[in-house]
């Protein structure tokens, strides 16, 4: 099945939502569009937290990298209790021990997610800018970690938000939607939640 902007509607949507948490300097733009198209797909009030310093002790020197699971913990340790889902938003690189980079990581059901604006701009891969592709990545990449906080997995759908990103190519290739199977069970998890 193809992937389509199923809308989730739901009768006890929480007041305190999800918060984006830029970690360093994030364009403003950037994280409006993003809150905008989370509070589109998944009907959840998203808001805009106070930059927050990029932690000293997740840059990894030897790779002039940064440790995106090192970032996670710090988030989970240290970010605002308030919101029902907190994703970071960096604009530097990040990796995970076994893979040469990530554009996100996520805590399978969990409460807090990082994403990196590093590789998703076209010009890291020495491209004109392109301000629409660019905010359609960022779009992509977020949604498909949010969805992990809420315990979905990867899906076979190469259409659907939630197939696997192991390249840019990836990315671009999905919709910025759920399939009807990623979308019922992200309704399904929520409500869950609000039980």
């Amino acid at each position: 099945m193809t992937a389509r902007p199923y809308i989730i509607k739901l009768k006890n949507t929480p007041s305190n939502g999800i918060n984006l948490l830029p970690i360093g300097p994030v364009d403003h733009d950037i994280l409006r569009h993003l809150s905008e198209s989370i509070t589109e797909h998944c009907n959840m009030p998203c808001s805009i937290g106070q930059e927050t310093e990029i932690p000293e002790h997740t840059l990894n020197q030897t790779r002039k990298q940064y440790d995106s699971k090192l970032i996670l913990k710090h988030l989970m340790m240290h970010g605002p209790p308030e919101p029902l889902r907190l994703i970071g938003v960096t604009g530097v690189d990040l990796f995970v021990p076994i893979l040469k980079y990530v554009f996100g990581i996520a805590q399978i059901k969990g409460r807090c997610a990082v994403i990196s604006l590093k590789r998703l701009s076209p010009r890291f891969y020495d491209l004109p800018p392109d301000d629409a592709l660019f905010k359609t990545r960022v779009e992509k990449t977020a949604l498909h970690e949010l969805g992990h906080t809420f315990g979905l997995t990867h899906c076979r759908d190469l259409h659907c938000v939630m197939t696997s990103s192991t390249k840019i190519s990836d990315t671009d290739g999905k919709h910025s939607a759920f399939c009807i199977t990623c979308f019922e069970l992200l309704k399904w998890y929520r409500e869950k939640l609000m039980d």
